[in-house]
């Protein structure tokens, strides 16, 4: 299945990487990501650079959960930013833009999960376990 990402959405997921793994500053009381949230975001990062193929449930939960932690990142970012300067100021608004893409991918993502585990279950007639969550194949 692929999943649609435009450019803007894919700047915002890099902005918000980049600030997560430590490539930019962040605002005051930015937490580190735990070690397997940084992977995960390290292994999205080569695949952002368009949109995405994901052949299994199981593939899609892990770029899930690194959006998840991206999304996250990009919020805590906003609101520091927000907090530092102006609810108007244009840092502020950019912050807010790279947050709001950013959830708006999460959120696809979230149903694209919610389609893939419907069809196992439609094809297998039973829901989707771990293994067929590795095992099921969707094409592009």
């Amino acid at each position: 299945m692929i999943l649609h990402v435009s450019y803007e959405e894919l700047s915002a997921l890099h902005a918000g990487a980049r600030v997560l793994l430590g490539g930019h500053d962040a605002g005051e009381g930015l937490v580190l990501a735990p070690c397997r949230e940084r992977e995960r975001v390290e292994a999205l990062l080569p695949q952002l650079v368009g949109d995405l193929s994901v052949r299994t449930l199981h593939e899609l939960a892990e770029v899930q959960k690194a959006i998840d932690a991206i999304v996250d990142c990009l919020r805590i970012e906003m609101e520091a930013t927000v907090v530092a300067t102006h609810a108007a100021d244009e840092g502020a608004v950019a912050a807010y833009f790279d947050y709001a893409h950013g959830l708006t991918v999460a959120h696809r993502v979230e149903e694209m999960a919610s389609e893939m585990e419907a069809l196992i279950e439609l094809v297998t007639g039973a829901p989707a376990t771990d293994e067929t969550s590795r095992s099921f194949r969707f094409p592009d």
